[in-house]
This record gives structure tokens, sequence and C-alpha cells, in this order.
């Protein structure tokens, strides 16, 4: 298990009061649980510094224009693999009943594929089977690690270290034909209103008792104050 997934996945989450207050928090568990390379570590510290400074609402405001405003940097992966195609009902409830044998409740109106959300269900798994399930989308976490690069994106460094933990390369060829596909522009509305159609999908809870992602993690996310940080991954 690995609290490492569990503070990236709130830094993923939609911005906060309380992911801002928990920035101390993230910052003492990248660092000293040793999951993440000391490179990648330091690479997020940008983003964190962020946290701290910007007010709530103009992080929301970026957060909402580079995620949900552009289908290139969606952070539902199946996205990027299926689009709308029919493989990609079959494949979210598969994942959806992975979650349920692993013990694992989806307590969110987010959709199974949802980063944040795999990466809340890594947390609680073996290290072996989380990065076995991080390799299968190590492509896609890398892409968006370049296409969040070229937009001068902090973010990039979360996907970035995800990638590098999942041994992927951005010069792979799968990553390669995912960056082909043309970047969205997020001021297309029509494009925009394809995806708040899209949006009503939901294989979690009631949308109406959902509660915000980073709030039912942040509250199950606790330092091991006297545990001894994990082995470094061996590429």
């Amino acid at each position: 298990m690995s609290v490492t997934f569990k503070a990236l996945s709130v830094l993923l989450s939609y911005p906060s009061d309380d992911l801002k207050a928990a920035v101390g928090e993230i910052r003492e568990i990248i660092t000293s649980e040793g999951i993440l390379s000391k490179d990648a570590v330091a690479a997020i510290q940008p983003l964190l510094t962020d946290m701290e400074k910007f007010d709530k609402y103009e992080l929301q405001e970026r957060f909402v224009l580079l995620f949900d405003r552009s289908r290139t940097l969606s952070l539902n992966l199946f996205e990027h693999v299926h689009g709308e195609s029919r493989d990609r009902g079959p494949a979210m409830v598969d994942l959806l009943e992975t979650y349920r044998a692993g013990g694992f409740d989806l307590v969110s109106t987010e959709l199974p594929d949802h980063l944040p959300i795999l990466l809340e269900f890594l947390s609680n798994r073996p290290i072996d089977e989380a990065k076995e399930m991080l390799e299968d989308a190590g492509h896609i976490m890398a892409a968006l690690a370049e296409r969040l690069h070229r937009r001068e994106s902090n973010y990039a460094a979360v996907l970035a270290a995800l990638a590098e933990f999942a041994g992927a390369e951005a010069s792979s060829e799968m990553v390669q034909e995912l960056l082909s596909v043309k970047d969205d522009d997020p001021e297309d509305l029509e494009a925009l209103d394809d995806v708040w159609e899209e949006a009503e999908i939901t294989f979690g809870p009631d949308p109406e008792a959902g509660c915000p992602v980073s709030r039912d993690i942040l509250a199950n996310m606790d330092i091991p104050k006297n545990t001894q940080p994990a082995a470094a991954m061996n590429e």
C-alpha cells in the first residue's frame, strides 16, 4: 500500500480549501515515503507552491480550463483509448468490478476511470499490483504529461511522476500515437457541450448525494509518522 498515490489523487482533484490546507501533508508524504524519484518529487514542488500561493477560485479556473474543457487532457483515462466507441462501456464496468473485488466502494460521481479515483484505489493495493495497473495506463499518463508541459502547466510534473513510476517512455510508439491527436481548443463551446452530455453517465452513487473526491480522500489521509520509507522502484 502507498499513501503517495492517495496524496497524488488529492492533488489531481478539483481544488478546494481542504486541498489547500493539505499541501504541507502532501509534500511530506511524497518526500518521505520514497515511492517517487527525488527528481519527480522536486518537479512537483512548484505545483504545491501554486496551491499555497493562489486562491481557491483561481486554482479552480485553471483546473477547469485544463481538464474539463479539453478532451485531450481529460483525466478520464478511457477517453484516450476508447473515445466514444462501444468498448468504453464494458471497459468501465470491468474496472468497476475490479474495484469491488478489491473491496473499494466508489463513493464519487466521477467515472471509474477518473485518474484520481484509480489512484485512490491503488493506494490500498500492494505496490506490485499498483505498478502493474499503472503500467497499463502509462502511455496515457506520459502523453498527458507532455501535453501539460506544452501548456506550461505545473500539473505536468504529477503525470510525469506517474508515467516514470509506470516505466512509460514519452518516445514510445503508443505515446506518440496519442500525441498525434490534435489538442482541443478550450474555447470551443460546442465541444464542451459534448463533454457535459457525456457527464450524465454515472457508475457511482446517486449524483445528488455525491461528495467531492478530494474531501473523501483527505478524510482518510494519515501520514505514517514512524514508517520506514519504501524502497525505490527499479524501472
